[in-house]
């Protein structure tokens, strides 16, 4: 792995990411809610990335792992940003966007800016509108309402919030309930035992994407995190497929 570096934005906000120099499209990894750059699908893509001499763009949202901020503040449009402002700044020409579980989401906002230079995009258990079909109607009159909801998290001791602030903001980058003007290669990878993010939802994106090249593979004994070692492989091979 390389050294962490940051990245200062406008406003002062401190991006800590990591990058490696190479050839072909540079891999763009976004990572999930309350997930960073340290996670084993990342790690493990940058450290192949670093083998076959392609180049690949790590990063920690603000508020989330080495960045700086608090994580109460966080948003998709503010998180979009921060990726946009790393892109431009890092990752020349056409760019292979990963984005994994709300880091899918995201993959999907950032693509609509980047107009002619997406190379392809990779979701890994997708999870585009989750404030739509993730919350009750309880919990989603609760956030509306500018409460903060409170869910058990399986990957660790401290429970998951959702804040009103970024439900407010992803209300307004519903994607699945029209066409997304997207026309790049794509595939989508998802576990048929994941208990956070239905399947059906790479269904749902596969159908609402403009593109006439989307993948769906899905992985009949697989989890949501999707971080086996065979799940790990299978990662690789698909980024190896945008690469010739």
């Amino acid at each position: 792995m390389s050294e962490v570096m940051h990245h200062t934005l406008y406003d002062g906000r401190r991006i800590a990411f990591r990058y490696t120099h190479g050839t072909g499209p540079p891999l763009v990894f976004l990572p999930g809610y309350m997930s960073d750059m340290d996670g084993s699908k990342a790690t493990a893509l940058f450290a192949e990335a670093q083998a076959k001499g392609r180049a690949c763009l790590l990063m920690d949202y603000s508020g989330c792992g080495q960045s700086a901020g608090d994580f109460a503040d966080g948003t998709l449009s503010r998180w979009r940003d921060e990726v946009l402002a790393l892109i431009e700044s890092y990752a020349f020409g056409p760019v292979l966007l990963v984005g994994s579980s709300m880091g899918g989401w995201l993959m999907l906002l950032v693509a609509e800016r980047m107009g002619g230079r997406l190379a392809g995009m990779i979701g890994i258990a997708p999870a585009p509108d989750f404030t739509r079909w993730g919350y009750t109607e309880a919990q989603r009159a609760q956030l509306a309402a500018g409460e903060t909801v409170f869910e058990p998290n399986p990957y660790g001791p401290e429970p998951t919030p959702t804040y009103a602030k970024f439900f407010a903001d992803a209300e307004c980058h519903v994607r699945l309930e029209g066409e997304i003007d997207l026309a790049c290669p794509v595939h989508l990878l998802h576990g048929k035992c994941d208990d956070d993010v239905p399947w059906e939802v790479s269904l749902r994106l596969k159908q609402a994407l403009r593109s006439d090249d989307v993948q769906v593979s899905l992985i009949e004994d697989g989890d949501h995190r999707l971080s086996r070692p065979a799940d790990i492989e299978l990662l690789k091979a698909v980024v190896a497929g945008f690469y010739g």
